[in-house]
């Protein structure tokens, strides 16, 4: 099967214009608020239990409407900005997400904080797939993985930023919280005053005549063309990869801190201090992907370190959690993610999916792997108390999984050979503001 290839081996890659890097930036703050969100609940979650005095449940139910929600949102809003247009759902979203993250700044008892959540939550989850297919319309077919990648800066900064603030303000009680949450909705308001002055130019149908022919991939946005081959071989594929490589990325994300507490025996600053300390690494690192991501050393670069962040896992789990075997898995997993994660993923996505049905696709995999890090968020606390040894190599299998789920994608996916080369074309872009 025949799809997009990397640049010419020895090719300069073409400058972006600078209005693209903006659509890039701007559709990235899906992935950033994303991020931001899920983050600011974990870490707010115990001031949020107590100052609304919240029972068991109702803590559980908050931490789980996230990732549920988002999840719904992903299904729902990639195929609603299929069918309605991307861009009328690229900027009604967002302001949604606004309006959820006014409703959980201002919450003043828990049932108003979990209807803020269930809104920011399905809104972030709407515009993770409607922004990537906006900035694959809008990117030329040398540019298109930078674009795209670029916007996993965006959800690598939205992390840094919240567990900043969070350590900052860790003192501070529910002031701190809604200090968290109310920089959220400073954000979506100027991404949506943003957004809607952007001219974005409508894509050539030409080009997409092309890119459909080049994937053997039938043209509209009828559910029928999401059920063929074109469209089901790369979204199994892609799925397989991203939920068995984010099994392990988001019990880390929502579980790091906590094991480094229960298991290694870190105290709480501590382990705070270690989560924030490698995250820089990993934000320094992804601006390295951007930049190479229209090359062969996209791909060459994942077989590196897919084996070293299979490595990082056998690690943590050899020394059971121990806290020098950690600090050595923060290290390696840190540097391997932004070559082996999520930007592969999103990169792999745009390149091998239909153009007219992208949103609802793409929608489709990020809404079934986040329903299932939700399930396996509901168990780790108790698999992680039964036994630590047993989740970290469970973990390490799901890791050597994605890697071969990668490996099959670049190798029968995406042809390297630069004369199959299919571009969204020159008509396909963005008009200047």
């Amino acid at each position: 099967m025949i799809r997009f290839s990397s640049a010419p081996e020895h090719a300069e890659q073409p400058p972006i214009p600078r209005h693209l890097w903006k659509v890039a930036a701007l559709s990235g703050m899906a992935s950033y608020l994303d991020a931001a969100l899920i983050v600011s609940i974990a870490v707010n979650l115990a001031i949020y239990r107590d100052h609304y005095d919240m029972g068991v449940w109702m803590a559980g139910a908050i931490s789980a409407i996230v990732t549920g929600c988002i999840a719904i949102g992903s299904l729902v809003g990639g195929r609603l900005a299929d069918m309605f247009g991307r861009r009328r759902v690229y900027n009604l979203d967002i302001l949604c997400y606004a309006v959820g993250a006014i409703v959980i700044t201002l919450a003043p008892n828990d049932i108003v904080l979990f209807v803020g959540v269930l809104v920011a939550g399905l809104a972030a989850g709407a515009d993770l797939p409607t922004s990537l297919a906006v900035v694959s319309d809008a990117a030329p077919p040398d540019g298109r993985a930078r674009l795209v990648s670029f916007t996993q800066v965006m959800w690598v900064l939205g992390i840094v930023v919240v567990i900043f603030l969070g350590y900052v303000l860790s003192d501070t009680g529910m002031v701190g919280a809604r200090i968290i949450t109310g920089h959220l909705i400073v954000a979506a308001l100027v991404t949506f005053l943003l957004r809607a002055r952007l001219e974005l130019a409508k894509p050539s149908e030409a080009a997409q005549r092309e890119e459909a022919a080049a994937l053997a991939a039938p043209r509209g946005i009828e559910l029928k063309n999401v059920w063929n081959r074109a469209a089901l071989l790369p979204m199994v594929a892609t799925f397989v990869y991203y939920v068995t490589w984010g099994i392990g990325a988001n019990t880390f994300g929502q579980f790091g801190t906590y094991l480094l507490v229960t298991v290694s025996g870190a105290s709480q600053s501590l382990a705070t201090g270690i989560n924030l300390a490698f995250l820089p690494i990993a934000l320094v690192l992804t601006f390295v992907f951007v930049r190479i991501a229209d090359t062969p050393w996209r791909d060459r670069l994942f077989y590196v370190f897919t084996v070293v962040q299979v490595v990082a896992f056998c690690i943590a789990s050899l020394t059971a959690g121990a806290l020098v075997g950690m600090l050595v898995f923060f290290v390696l997993y840190q540097i391997s993610n932004p070559f082996a994660g999520e930007a592969s993923y999103k990169v792999w996505s745009q390149l091998t999916l239909p153009p007219d049905t992208r949103g609802t696709t793409q929608g489709l995999t990020y809404a079934l792997s986040r329903g299932v890090f939700a399930g396996v968020a509901f168990v780790t606390p108790a698999l992680m108390d039964y036994s630590a040894s047993l989740l970290l190599w469970l973990i390490t299998l799901c890791m050597a999984a994605s890697g071969v789920a990668g490996v099959y994608v670049i190798h029968v996916l995406i042809q390297r050979s630069p004369e199959t080369t299919v571009a969204p074309a020159p008509g396909l872009g963005v008009a200047r503001t």
